[in-house]
């Protein structure tokens, strides 16, 4: 699995600090962390993939290293990747964390599949 294991360890500290129902899925070659049950941050090879909602999705935009999340040359609107080159600081990878965090309170959980 090819992703950045010194940034997913970031991630994880930061999660486990507010959150407590916290997993781990391997997903899309990365990891990802489902908090409360629902897709919140992942780490894919040299990036952040957030789930920020529609609210906060165009202003993320305009930041730098953010660009919009599309797997399958469709954009996913609300969610984003992040380069790791912009997150060389606590507070920088902080302020991306609390909107994926802060969204995921009001974000609908999937439905589980039999």
């Amino acid at each position: 699995m090819a992703f950045d294991e010194l940034l997913a360890d970031r991630v994880r500290e930061m999660i486990a600090a507010t959150e407590k129902k916290v997993e781990e899925k391997k997903m899309f070659g990365g990891l990802c962390f489902m908090v409360n049950d629902k897709m919140c941050v992942g780490v894919e090879q040299e990036r952040l993939m957030l789930r920020i909602g529609p609210d906060a999705y165009e202003e993320a935009l305009e930041k730098d290293g953010c660009t919009p999340m599309d797997f399958t040359g469709k954009v996913m609107k609300g969610y984003v990747f992040v380069d790791k080159d912009v997150l060389t600081t606590n507070k920088q990878l902080s302020w991306w964390m609390k909107l994926a965090l802060d969204f995921n309170k009001k974000a609908k959980a999937s439905k589980k599949k039999k």
